[in-house]
């Protein structure tokens, strides 16, 4: 079984996301959505037509989606098969969230690695 495949995205807190949003799109070049990150496009071995994404967004300060730990970034890893992944993890003895939730954006569970950073794991959908 593939484990990780790649990063699928990189969030992380800021005291003002829409004007740290706004500086890397006038410096940097970002093309910034309305939802407030980027979508990186790119294409590799498996989506030669460029169908892959890398997400980078800026979260408010006070967000609850990187808890239960207080660190002030979450890195996203891209999965081929999360329910798999996770139920390896947890014989392996690993600290993963019960939780999975699955959307139209694909399925994402978390884990906790040892230095209590939270981690992301991410099955795009088909076809992304």
């Amino acid at each position: 079984m593939k484990r990780v495949t790649g990063i699928g995205g990189v969030f992380f807190k800021s005291p003002d996301p829409q004007r740290l949003a706004e500086w890397y799109r006038v410096h940097l070049g970002f093309a910034v959505e309305e939802w407030g990150g980027v979508a990186f496009q790119w294409a590799g071995p498996d989506n030669p037509a460029g169908t892959g994404t890398t997400v980078w967004s800026p979260f408010q300060q006070d967000t609850k989606h990187f808890a239960p730990i207080s660190a002030s970034f979450m890195i996203n890893y891209r999965v081929d098969d999360l329910h798999a992944l996770l139920a390896a993890l947890r014989a392996e003895g690993c600290a993963v969230e019960d939780k999975v939730d699955e959307s139209e954006y694909g399925k994402f569970g978390w884990v906790i690695d040892p230095d209590g950073n939270k981690l992301e794991l991410w099955q795009a959908p088909d076809g992304k």
